[in-house]
């Protein structure tokens, strides 16, 4: 914006030979980059679509021989089931005829078999093919593959790349495969039993299907089942071994069609296909590096090209305008100062004579504005101090008087101890009140004072109730406003300690949370409803100024948002019948702290 704004200035100045070079280099310069990035972005888009092209295809021949390798399971299963099983009475007919049958059928597809199997619905084996005895640690009943046929029985189910670990195998090598599952109805004896049959298909074919891909330099395939876990991938040992990573969680929730994503700080394609009756999904991955690789050398050549040509347009553009512009530069740089609030920058008074009129203009309006400033801060502060004076000052008399009163009952009675001790802590009260009149004291001054207060109301309420004081020794020396605590005190007095009658408590306590400095104030009075807490809260309870020093709830938090900002205050926490709580949170800083942050605000 400011360099449009300096543009459309130098242009008002400038003569009509002038407008017609910078619009021909702005001509130029825009007919370049249209045409360079034109060319550049409908190459790459070409490219781009190529490749997903290309991809979706190989995925696509890919899914189809996966087809065809899952329907030879399927050939295979319902060969058992419909040729073999369905033909025979287990009991009548003997298991060895199934298990000649079953032999033929491995025989003509012995390439991708590893072998085939029938179950009884408890898990014996009935007949296999061509291993058939059982590892004596195999329990059949809690294999995956056995309970997913038995608890949907009219599904075929995939299993997930696993070692064939039924059956003992006299050359003690251990087949990869995966296994086609389904639930079967048998014949024994005239009655329909039920059982399992397992196919065990090599894995090979799937690792042939996938290795014999092409997705360019460093692309590649895998396969994942719905929940994310791998079913193959060409690096499959190394993910294992954490040495190579994929990110094939989230793209197992992809949908089918191409996807862009950066995993591991590289841009990559991410081809998806869905393969069927499985719910398995092809994933091809080819890095965006290796898609323009192609039209690199090329792009690269236009664009040195039309940088060129752009800089050299720029050069000479600059060089015409530079005398013209520099006026602007400086009257610019004086509105920068200007816009941090430095009042006193001086504003250079150059060039033509509009630019120096405006210079003199904005000189002298820095001047006015500050000082207006100057004044606002006077008087603001001066309304503060008063606001804080007036606030602070709002004691009322009864206290003293009740007080007093209290003092003179006990000489009148004889009870001088009492009564110094009340004279000692009304002493202590008003001189802290005072403090030579600062606004900031410890919370060290400020809890002494509170106990002071507590100490003489004690003794006028008869020791309705306790009170008990908690402070972190790294608290003592932070600054507080002078009576911020009492008032809170004395509510909890008044508005709970009044109905109690000797079982009352107290309890104040100051302690450090994160930076800040936080004082509560608890009492297990008559408490509050949400109602009560939302009328004291918002400030629109009445205050009374018929008992106590008047100041109050909201007075307070006022006084503490006044000195610190609008991040402190006070909260309150009430239940009916379970007490009040006030927690007061001031910033974690000291007196001398306090006091400039005061001042800076007043």
């Amino acid at each position: 914006m400011r360099l449009w704004k300096k543009i459309r200035k130098s242009l008002q100045r400038r003569s009509l030979q002038f407008m017609l070079s910078l619009t021909f280099t702005a001509v130029s310069v825009v007919v370049l980059l249209v045409v360079a990035m034109g060319y550049s972005g409908r190459f790459i888009n070409s490219a781009e679509k190529m490749a997903i092209n290309n991809n979706k295809n190989v995925l696509n021949q890919m899914n189809q021989n996966l087809d065809n390798y899952l329907h030879n399971m399927m050939n295979i299963s319902n060969a058992m089931y419909y040729s073999i099983i369905k033909n025979t009475d287990f009991e009548k007919d003997g298991v060895s005829k199934v298990t000649e049958q079953m032999k033929l059928l491995y025989d003509a597809n012995a390439s991708s078999l590893v072998s085939i199997s029938i179950f009884s619905d408890d898990g014996e084996i009935i007949a296999a093919q061509p291993l058939s005895r059982l590892k004596p640690s195999v329990e059949t009943t809690e294999e995956e593959w056995f309970i997913r046929a038995n608890e949907k029985i009219e599904n075929l189910h995939f299993s997930t790349p696993h070692v064939e670990n039924l059956f003992v195998n006299s050359d003690s090598i251990y087949h990869w495969v995966v296994s086609l599952s389904r639930s079967v109805e048998m014949t024994r004896d005239g009655t329909i039993v039920h059982g399992v049959v397992l196919v065990d298909m090599n894995f090979t074919g799937i690792e042939q299907i996938c290795k014999n891909v092409d997705l360019g330099e460093s692309g590649y395939v895998y396969i994942v089942d719905p929940s994310g876990e791998l079913i193959y991938h060409p690096n499959q040992q190394l993910i294992y071994a954490g040495v190579f990573h994929e990110n094939h969680k989230k793209a197992a929730a992809y949908s089918e069609g191409s996807h862009m994503e950066i995993f591991e700080g590289q841009e990559l394609q991410i081809t998806v296909k869905t393969v069927g009756y499985t719910g398995w999904k092809l994933i091809g991955v080819s890095p965006t590096s290796d898609i323009t690789s192609a039209y690199t050398q090329n792009s690269q050549f236009m664009w040195l090209v039309a940088i060129f040509a752009i800089l050299t347009l720029i050069t000479v553009n600059m060089f015409v305008s530079a005398r013209v512009a520099n006026p602007i530069k400086q009257l610019e740089k004086s509105v920068r100062e200007l816009e941090r609030n430095n009042l006193d920058a001086r504003i250079p008074q150059s060039g033509t004579y509009e630019i120096r009129h405006l210079a003199k203009t904005l000189q002298s309006m820095a001047d006015n504005m500050r000082r207006l400033m100057d004044d606002i801060v006077v008087e603001q502060e001066s309304k503060r101090k008063s606001e804080m004076d007036a606030l602070q000052s709002q004691i009322n008399p009864h206290f003293l008087y009740n007080t007093l009163d209290s003092i003179v009952w006990m000489i009148e009675n004889e009870r001088y101890d009492g009564a110094i001790k009340m004279v000692t802590a009304l002493a202590r009260l008003f001189r802290i009140s005072l403090s030579k009149g600062k606004n900031i004291i410890t919370v060290e001054q400020e809890l002494q004072h509170v106990e002071n207060y507590l100490i003489i109301q004690k003794v006028r309420y008869k020791n309705k109730f306790i009170y008990n004081i908690e402070t972190e020794k790294s608290v003592l020396q932070c600054g507080v406003i002078k009576l911020s605590v009492q008032p809170l005190v004395e509510n909890s007095i008044y508005h709970g300690m009044d109905f109690m009658d000797g079982d009352g408590e107290i309890s104040i306590r100051a302690y450090q949370r994160d930076d800040d400095l936080v004082i509560e104030v608890e009492d297990n009075g008559p408490g509050m409803t949400e109602d009560q807490i939302e009328v004291l809260v918002n400030g629109s309870q009445k205050q009374s100024r018929t008992r106590g020093s008047g100041i109050g709830f909201h007075n307070v938090e006022e006084r503490i948002q006044l000195y610190f900002g609008k991040a402190y205050g006070l909260e309150v926490e009430s239940e009916p019948d379970e007490g009040t709580l006030v927690r007061a949170r001031l910033p974690l800083i000291s007196v001398e702290e306090a006091e400039k942050k005061g001042e800076g605000r007043l």
